[in-house]
């Protein structure tokens, strides 16, 4: 009898291992892989988890209302001609970046560059992409100044100085919101999950025999898919910006979707970045990735916090490391 109830303990916390995947986060292709002990629980963390990070897409959408919210395309509407009074969690998410992503950056990471960005998105999406005129660069960049976001967290509102301005946080969206939805995940109980949210990744917990094992891309279009393995301990996060991600090629040249505000065009120092964050680090995980991709290495490595390592991958297939990255190659 004693053995009996012993075997169906064992079954009823024996663990599955369960996929989830979603098309409507972020632009990009989420999965969402875990062990839980029944469809059931796994449904209902996954249900919640999605939720989460849905809620985050709409707060940070600069191209779309929504009903019930304040969001990023309201604020751009409306912050040029009065003060717009935010949520908290877009209070949140504004104190996070004035007081910490824009500090640990350098200025490498503007949200306020959406003028100049936007040129560039609409360059991708057109039917004949092309470079923006340089006239127009150069007026955007004239309308950038991050100094012209003027936050009263005392009375919760944004205005922007500058009536050309306009917010763009694509450098640090997904980071940011994969993070706040990891965090709050856990809180609920899941404790055995790794996310993939378009290549931003974050462990929750570990697999039963271990940690989750996660692998660097290639960026440079060849075999093989990953060119380093490392091992994602819980609660940290892996995070890669690179130009083989989202770009357009012109008379033979690549044009990649990260911009050094610097000189308003993408920036060329290396093919990809790769961080690896401590734990909670996602959101200035992200920040990082896009500011060590728009830096010289030897500037980016004097912007890494202590706990933060980087792999940097070069056009000539050469790397890059800091000495605590644990990345070891793919053969």
């Amino acid at each position: 009898m004693a053995l009996t109830l012993v075997l169906l303990v064992a079954q009823r916390h024996r663990r599955t291992l369960y996929t989830s995947t979603w098309f409507d986060l972020f632009d990009t292709v989420a999965v969402v892989k875990g062990y839980a002990t029944s469809q059931e629980e796994w449904d209902r963390q996954m249900d919640a988890l999605h939720a989460d990070l849905l809620y985050y897409h709409q707060l940070f959408d600069i191209y779309h209302p929504y009903d019930g919210m304040v969001n990023l395309y309201d604020v751009n509407a409306q912050a040029s001609a009065s003060p717009v009074a935010l949520g908290d969690d877009l209070l949140a998410f504004f104190q996070w970046y004035i007081t910490g992503a824009r500090q640990e950056t350098g200025g490498a990471v503007n949200i306020a560059a959406g003028a100049l960005l936007s040129l560039w998105h609409d360059a991708r999406e057109s039917a004949s992409p092309a470079p923006p005129a340089a006239a127009l660069i150069r007026q955007a960049l004239t309308h950038i100044a991050p100094e012209d976001l003027l936050l009263d967290t005392d009375g919760g509102t944004l205005h922007f100085a500058d009536p050309e301005m306009t917010l763009d946080v694509g450098a640090v969206a997904k980071g940011y919101a994969v993070e706040m939805a990891a965090e709050a995940a856990e809180k609920r109980g899941l404790d055995s999950a790794l996310l993939n949210i378009g290549g931003n990744l974050r462990a929750i917990g570990e697999k039963p025999d271990g940690p989750w094992t996660v692998g660097v891309e290639n960026p440079w279009g060849s075999d093989p898919t990953y060119i380093q393995a490392l091992e994602l301990p819980d609660g940290c996060s892996l995070i890669v910006s690179g130009d083989y991600q989202r770009y357009f090629e012109y008379e033979g040249m690549r044009y990649s979707h990260l911009i050094d505000l610097t000189t308003g065009y993408p920036a060329r120092y290396c093919s990809s970045v790769a961080v690896l964050t401590p734990r909670q680090g996602g959101g200035d995980g992200d920040a990082l990735s896009t500011a060590l991709f728009c830096l010289p290495e030897a500037e980016g490595r004097a912007l890494l916090p202590e706990g933060y390592e980087a792999l940097w991958m070069y056009p000539d297939g050469s790397t890059s490391a800091t000495d605590g990255w644990p990345g070891q190659p793919v053969q």
